[in-house]
């Protein structure tokens, strides 16, 4: 199935994916504490994995399991009503926006979860882990041979930028305020600015960026008035996001005291400046950055500017393990407090700054687009040409990749068979019990009490961590008796309830389509679906010779879909009857939980695709020119015409709700799970 590629792979020494224990590990002396670095690392992530469904790639983001080492900027210090679609181009479901504002708790929280964990090998944890197999990805459709590489070797090896809905890439390649702001803006008007002497700004500089000792900075009022201390209190906040001021009186005279409030429970609410009439009311920027998902990066703008999280909107997620480039806006925060940010954010960076009357909306863009660098290739140039070429000209299989579907001994679709069963104590069983596998200490801890006492509210104090889907449930089961389940269910996020279920579509849709390119192959065949305006249209004999593979769609299973009419409709039927579901009825109970379904395209065929092979040396060379490096004029990557290792670079842009790693596992035709990539490196170690 997989072209010899297994075998390339470990006759290659190289794996798909990486961390630097991957890098030649029998080179290396230290292998043990690379492998426990992995582990560690993978531990993180799976904690927010296998606490509830995986967040989608939006616009195809990889899978995060791989580690590399940390860049920091220049100038920095290192240091989803069920909605009906009756069409999806690509399915796009929203990530929690954090309404609350949690931007403290996830602090505190996350400062208890640093738990050691047992030592226990990582392919050792990971062989209970799920195989591409295993979530129906099969088949591959181009014939050149596959090979091996190295992705993510480091995270700037995986660069996305963002495609907006009118089709224009979104780059950050301006820092500067839009000028009438500076002229207009009330938030800091030029009087305010000179009430701080060049003494005091450096000191308020500092504080800003965690470097003043002392924790404060007080500014004596020369002048005392009312207007004066005003003036001070407003610059201090407009100019340091992040500060906030108290007035004290010292010995008589009266000091305006700077702190920062960045992580106390009593954030203010934002300061409610008059606005412009003239004005959009929010304010659109491009958010660049290197290593945080876009959800972590928000939490902590919503902390400096002291403002909840659902202030801000955007077009789609971009995952952690990355360099991405997107469109974000917020209300009524204004750019030059926004450009502030600039000083005290280490691996983000705003710019591109502009007024608007709208906000952004989930799933409003086009796509993404990808420069992807896999190192120390092993194919020819034969094999890379023939398998780049093939991903351009014909494309690949638009599988659900394996983030669809957790990365634990208990996958995500399971929990969403089970919620269509209407089986709610398996549903719980399924979140709760004990699993084999990489997990944090504490959820480990909480899972057994589960299984021993199946006391909620016991369990719930294993848990550091009461906003994972552990712990929601439980503070549900613990509110509303372990007999209303359904009730207790709804304690978890809306969006991510609902990604349980999306993932078991997703698991059916992938099963079907390869059994559709098993059967039939790459040309459209009577009984085959087809989109017409809003609609799927059944394809007969003489219609299918006017089409390509390339027009064909699939539905993810609905009441408001229709189904081939071919073996492989009838496989639907048959697949979900084996799961007790009736394929003729996807109304739930529960509104919820109803299936409209929808329709996918089978195949995508990339645009602007390019590609180029790369010599170089060193391991830890970037080999990608980023939009900050750009800014900050830093010399671009330099490729040698001769060099220890080659690694193939490509670009690329798919539309929204595909995955890049499927376009990645097309062109080296290897298993991309996490499972098999550990397998195949504790093969080659040993």
């Amino acid at each position: 199935m997989f072209c010899g590629a297994v075998r390339l792979v470990c006759a290659q020494s190289v794996l798909f994916y990486s961390h630097s224990v991957c890098k030649r590990i029998f080179h290396c002396p230290r292998i043990s504490f690379r492998r426990a670095a992995f582990t560690a690392q993978f531990l993180q992530l799976s904690t927010e994995i296998s606490s509830g469904p995986m967040m989608e790639e939006t616009g195809a983001n990889p899978a995060s399991v791989l580690t590399g080492e940390k860049r920091s900027f220049p100038d920095e210090d290192p240091d989803h009503t069920a909605k009906r679609l009756r069409v999806e181009e690509e399915e796009e479901e929203e990530q929690s926006r954090g309404g609350k504002d949690e931007g403290e708790q996830l602090d505190e929280e996350e400062e208890l979860c640093e738990e050691e964990e047992e030592e226990e090998s990582f392919a050792d944890m990971m062989k209970h882990g799920l195989s591409e197999a295993d979530v129906g990805i099969l088949k591959f459709i181009s014939e050149h041979k596959g090979f091996s590489g190295i992705l993510k070797e480091r995270y700037s090896d995986f660069v996305v930028h963002e495609i907006s809905k009118e089709g224009k890439t979104v780059r950050l390649d301006d820092l500067s305020v839009p000028a009438d702001v500076e002229e207009n803006s009330p938030d800091c008007s030029a009087a305010e600015v000179q009430v701080l002497t060049e003494e005091q700004k450096q000191q308020l500089d500092e504080l800003q960026l965690f470097k003043n000792k002392e924790g404060s900075v007080a500014i004596e009022v020369q002048e005392d008035s009312k207007e004066k201390r005003t003036l001070l209190h407003k610059a201090v906040k407009t100019l340091y996001p992040g500060l906030e001021t108290k007035t004290e009186d010292r010995q008589g005279k009266k000091f305006i005291v700077a702190y920062h409030a960045a992580g106390k429970k009593a954030l203010a609410a934002p300061r409610k400046h008059s606005w412009p009439k003239n004005r959009g009311s929010f304010c659109h920027f491009v958010l660049y950055k290197e290593n945080k998902d876009t959800m972590d990066a928000i939490n902590i703008l919503s902390k400096f500017l002291r403002v909840r999280p659902n202030m801000f909107s955007y077009m789609g997620t971009k995952d952690k393990r990355a360099i991405t480039v997107q469109e974000i806006a917020v209300l009524k925060i204004s750019a030059e407090r926004l450009s502030h940010l600039n000083k005290c954010l280490m691996n983000l960076k705003l710019g591109n700054f502009s007024y608007k009357k709208h906000p952004l909306k989930l799933g409003e863009l086009q796509g993404n687009h990808f420069t992807v660098v896999l190192r120390n290739i092993s194919g020819s140039l034969e094999q890379v040409e023939q398998a780049m070429t093939s991903l351009r000209e014909t494309g690949f299989i638009n599988y659900y990749g394996m983030q669809r579907f957790g990365t634990t001994a208990v996958p995500t679709h399971r929990v969403g068979r089970a919620i269509l069963q209407n089986n709610w104590k398996e549903v719980v069983d399924l979140i709760l019990k004990p699993r084999p596998g990489a997990e944090k200490g504490y959820l480990v801890k909480c899972r057994e009490e589960w299984a021993r006492s199946q006391d909620p509210e016991a369990a719930l104090k294993k848990l550091p961590v009461k906003r994972c889907v552990e712990g929601q449930l439980l503070r549900g089961l613990s509110k509303y008796g372990k007999n209303n389940i359904i009730t207790a269910f709804g304690l978890i996020p809306r969006n991510n309830r609902l990604m349980y279920i999306h993932s078991y579509q997703s698991y059916v849709w992938n099963s079907m389509v390869s059994r559709r390119m098993e059967a039939f192959g790459l040309r459209a065949v009577e009984g085959d679906l087809v989109l017409r305006g809003a609609s799927a249209h059944v394809l007969s004999a003489e219609e299918a010779e006017k089409h390509s593979i390339h027009d064909v769609v699939m539905p993810l299973p609905g009441f408001d879909v229709i189904y081939p009419t071919h073996s492989v409709g009838r496989g639907y039927r048959d697949m979900m009857s084996a799961d007790d579901l009736d394929i003729d009825n996807m109304r739930h109970k529960v509104r919820d939980y109803s299936l409209a379904g929808a329709y996918r395209r089978i195949l995508i065929r990339p645009r602007d695709v390019s590609w180029e092979l790369i010599q170089y040396d060193d391991p830890r060379v970037p080999l990608v020119h980023t939009d900050v490096e750009k800014l900050e004029n830093a010399p671009a990557p330099v490729y040698l015409k001769e060099g220890k290792y080659r690694a193939l670079k490509m670009e690329f842009s798919l539309p929204s709700s595909t995955y890049a790693t499927m376009a990645v596992r097309e062109v080296l035709k290897m298993d991309t799970s996490i499972k098999n990539q550990t397998q195949l490196n504790t093969s080659w170690l040993n």
